[in-house]
Order: C-alpha cells, then structure tokens, then sequence
C-alpha cells in the first residue's frame, strides 16, 4: 500500500509558516497585497478565485479583485495590467486562466512586470528558472517540489515521466525536476507507445485533465505517482488522471484528488506573494 502525499496538511502547515512572516512585515508597516484579475464567468475559475481570496485572508495577505466582462477588450487588460504594475501598492499580479477566446493571454502575461509574478509565467521567470537563478516558480510544480522535500524524495538520478507539456504545469516542471537531478521525459498527445514510457518511470507526474486515464498497468511496480488532473467522472465525482483506487495499491507514494496538488498550488501562490514583497521591500532577511 502506497503512502499518501496528504497536500492539504503540508500546504496547511506551509500557511502558518507565511503567516508568520506577513505578521512580521507587517509590524514594519508593509502590508503584503495581490491583485487577482478574472475575465468573464468561468465557473471552476470562480471557485479557485475564491480559494485563493480565503488562503490571502488565512495568511493575512491584502486582496483586491477585478472582474472583467466576458466582451473585455485587449487593450483594456492591458492597459489594467500596466495600472496595476506601476501601483506600489500591489505586491503580486495574477490574471486567472483561462480567459475568453477573443483575448491573447500570452500577451497578456507578458505584460506582468516580473517583480509582480507571483505565478511565474513572464518570460523573465521561465528563463531564469531554465537557467537555474532564482525566480518566481509556476505554484503547481513549486507545490510538487515542496512535496517531494517534505516526504524526503529524492529525485537525483531517477527516472521520472510527465504526462503533459503545458505552460502552466509540465514545462515548468521539467525545469524545477531537472533542476532537482532528475532523468526527464515529457508525454504529450503525440507520444507513440505511451506506456512503454510510463512503465519505466521510477516517478510518474500526470497533468493531462483526462479522469482516471492512468491505469495500474501503465504504472511500475513501487512507482511514486504524483495526480495534477482535476476532473468530473461520469457521477459527477470529482477524481483525477490517476485510476487511484487500482494504482494505490502498487504505488510507493501517490497523492490524492482532492486533498493533493491542489491545495499547494494556492499555499505555493501565496508563498511567492510574500516572497515578492520581500524582494521589493529589500526585506529578504525577515
């Protein structure tokens, strides 16, 4: 039986140890703030909107919303990123994704000033990250790393597979787990033999969004098994890209969904709010 990466409690221990540090900002008169910006009526964006506005209050983080109409022209995003990059007020900028169809949010990202990166997705973040500086890290992968520290995983030398090459999740991740010693390969839509790469994996990552796509017979013996995915079964269930029941049981370590990535992708949000601040208050030391 496998070990469970129980999230929620790290990222619930990782929440107490940020609210520390804000309270010690704090106390020098500089109050943390992260302006969040959501585009149009994505119903999962505005349950993770809220989540993350909840982790601000529990870590004591100011939080601004601004809710744009789903019509909301480009150069008006823009132009409210720009706003928001010159307010030193504002510590952290996240535009929620996705946004509506007629909107470039690539363009968009740019537009962040990378000391207000908190989600890590400018160029300046996903360079330096390449390179091995220090940088603001896509929370997901940030949180999965948090992860594999705290249960003491070493990726030096293992062979770990990534089933997804997103901006957000598996290109990232390819980075901070190289980064780590990690042997890498990412798995995409256009992968032949798919399980022949899966099966070898000492350390399988699935980021795909496909409910239970992962099946005990695409998992090695003792494997540690990481589920990114977020979906709705056919019951409405909420599970992930992982068949978690059938995998559990060969798995050495596997996490949840939910009560796994998810909830350390928020405490990893935060943790880059604060380490922000820091960095633009010459704070490092607090």
């Amino acid at each position: 039986m496998a070990v469970i990466i129980d999230g929620k409690i790290l990222a619930s221990k990782i929440r107490e140890e940020l609210k520390v540090e804000c309270d010690k900002l704090k106390e020098i008169g500089i109050n943390p703030k992260l302006a969040v910006i959501m585009v149009g009526n994505n119903p999962a964006s505005k349950v993770y909107v809220k989540n993350k506005s909840k982790a601000c209050k529990d870590v004591g983080i100011e939080y601004e919303e601004y809710l744009l109409e789903e019509n909301t022209k480009q150069e008006d995003l823009i132009n409210l990123i720009k706003k928001l990059n010159k307010d030193e007020s504002i510590n952290g900028i996240l535009l929620q994704s996705p946004v509506p169809n007629n909107l470039n949010i690539n363009e968009a990202f740019n537009a962040i000033t990378y000391k207000k990166d908190v989600d890590g997705f400018t160029p300046s973040s996903v360079g330096k990250l390449a390179i091995g500086e220090n940088t603001f890290i896509s929370c997901t992968p940030y949180g999965i790393i948090k992860m594999f520290e705290e249960y003491n995983i070493d990726l030096t030398g293992k062979d770990l597979v990534i089933l997804g090459r997103s901006n957000i999740v598996g290109k990232p991740l390819l980075q901070c787990c190289l980064n780590k010693n990690a042997t890498v390969t990412i798995c995409h839509s256009k992968t032949k033999n798919l399980v022949e790469h899966t099966k070898r994996a000492d350390i399988l990552i699935s980021a795909i969004g496909k409910a239970k796509f992962v099946t005990k017979e695409m998992v090695k013996k003792g494997a540690i098994v990481i589920d990114v995915g977020i979906n709705r079964d056919e019951n409405g269930k909420l599970v992930g890209d992982v068949d978690f029941e059938n995998v559990e049981p060969i798995a050495s370590y596997i996490t949840p969904v939910p009560g796994g990535v998810g909830p350390m992708t928020i405490a990893m949000l935060m943790s880059n709010v604060i380490k922000a601040t820091k960095e633009q208050m010459g704070k490092i030391g607090i």
